[in-house]
């Protein structure tokens, strides 16, 4: 049975990919010239669909 995500586009997340081991090789396209940091985790992303809760950097 697949898990249940938090919220709409969770799969695309950081702290999601992270957590199912996503290549670090992934992560660091996700991350490179980051624009946003997640108010929850602390993340980074260049976009702000990949995190719970965006805030501008």
């Amino acid at each position: 049975m697949a898990k249940k995500m938090p919220h709409a586009g969770h799969d695309k997340h950081m702290c999601y990919l992270v957590n199912v081991r996503t290549p670090i090789t992934d992560l660091k396209k996700i991350a490179k010239d980051a624009k946003y940091i997640c108010k929850n985790c602390a993340r980074v992303a260049n976009n702000m669909k990949n995190l719970c809760n965006p805030v501008k950097l």
